[in-house]
């Protein structure tokens, strides 16, 4: 009632006859003023067609494509796109100008922890390296993309040594890095080993008390000659490349320990003859579902799911493997498990196996949320380490005092 004149304002800007119109007295409406805002310039257009073709991965062809080109001069007709040339050299400069602020941004921290690991895709291998730090004034964690480039030749320990003794010097934290996490593959094992700098003055209690109690009995001694020659070629050997000190990953050594280290449980005879039978079938379904598509349609259509083939690189993928074929069961029942194994000539689970390979998820399920733990990007520290080991092992300790497992037995331990 007291507004009357703004409500009859509104019911006009509203109304079907002027829909759109932002006041009564006929002003430019909203979606006017939004295709005139839309305008940008080319610097602006250039550096957002920049970060589309990075963060997509895209090959620099598509700038030159006519579709793209159609799509940007829709948007904006008086855009020049540029060409691929164009678009490679401001990549560049990109890339230039993200090193510098990144080595800026490194120079006032103290100390920096750094992850590296190298693979092998599409016949071509390479090596990634990240770097970590906490912000001295923030106390926030930084984390950063150091290099991603090819590694030419074998994986031996000295080319790896190379390249990251090449990339820490590149961004020049070679002495500020406190520790390098990688897996636990013996070319870095072995790389660390021969190259990686000891703490001065490591030597124990024990052995400086020896060197102290000894010192008497060394004067009475006659000196020993020293090659001088052979100990300055030892010494020029193992300064060629000056690596950090190594640490291995947590959450890589909980997974060997749950897939190699949990062999050891075949000692059991009954336990090897039951897992050998149960995964050998598993592994028949994996592989027909991953190499045939009429397979994969079979195991759609009675199950109403895919299975998920295990890889090794991959954490926990073999547990989930096993859950999804137990999730089927409980879901679809055995006749669809049956059905898919009759359709692709595969031998059915005897009730044997299927006890097995429940036993093994019941078992292998607190090892799994403990990897999904440990291995977070965001929120996981080093001060979720023991919390998280300490209570897998309460957890694994209960699964063997309080369930009574016929045919996992012993896998606990």
């Amino acid at each position: 009632r007291k507004h009357r004149p703004l409500l009859k304002e509104y019911l006009a800007a509203t109304s079907s006859k002027k829909k759109g119109t932002l006041f009564a007295d006929g002003g430019s409406s909203i979606k006017q003023r939004k295709l005139e805002d839309t305008k940008a310039s080319q610097k602006t257009i250039d550096l957002a067609v920049v970060n589309f073709i990075v963060q997509g991965l895209h090959p620099f062809g598509v700038v030159e494509q006519t579709g793209f080109v159609d799509l940007i001069h829709c948007t904006q007709p008086d855009y020049t796109v540029m060409s691929r040339t164009t678009l490679r050299e401001r990549i560049d400069k990109c890339t230039k100008q993200m090193k510098e602020k990144l080595k800026n941004a490194m120079q006032t921290v103290k100390y920096i922890a750094t992850t590296t690991d190298c693979w092998t895709a599409h016949r071509q291998s390479f090596i990634g390296v990240t770097a970590h730090w906490i912000e001295p004034d923030t106390l926030e964690r930084k984390s950063v993309a150091l290099a991603c480039k090819r590694l030419k030749g074998t994986h031996s320990y000295d080319v790896l040594a190379s390249a990251l003794n090449d990339i820490h010097s590149e961004y020049n934290i070679r002495e500020k890095i406190v520790r390098t996490t990688t897996d636990n593959a013996s070319n870095f094992i072995k790389a660390f080993r021969v190259y990686a700098c000891e703490d001065e003055g490591s030597s124990t209690e024990d052995e400086s008390k020896g060197v102290n109690d000894s010192e008497e009995e060394d004067a009475e001694e006659e000196t020993e000659g020293v090659e001088v020659e052979a100990l300055m070629e030892e010494e020029d050997e193992c300064s060629e490349y000056q690596l950090p000190k190594h640490h291995r990953c947590a959450c890589h050594v909980l997974n060997l320990i749950s897939t190699v280290d949990a062999r050891k449980a075949e000692s059991n005879v009954m336990y090897k003859k039951i897992s050998r039978a149960a995964f050998a079938k598993c592994s028949a379904l994996w592989n027909k579902s991953a190499r045939s598509s009429t397979a994969a349609e079979v195991i759609e259509r009675e199950c109403k799911l895919q299975l998920i083939r295990p890889v090794e690189t991959r954490w926990n993928s073999l547990f989930l493997a096993v859950e999804r074929i137990l999730r089927i069961i409980r879901e679809s029942g055995e006749g669809a498990v049956r059905a898919v194994t009759i359709a692709l000539k595969i031998p059915m689970f005897s009730p044997a196996e299927l006890a097995f390979l429940s036993d093994y998820a019941s078992t292998m399920s607190p090892v799994s949320k403990a990897l999904n733990i440990l291995q977070g990007e965001v929120d996981v520290h080093m001060g979720w380490l023991v919390p998280t080991i300490t209570l897998l092992t309460v957890k694994l300790d209960r699964l063997q005092t309080s369930s009574k497992k016929e045919y996992s037995s012993g896998l606990e331990n």
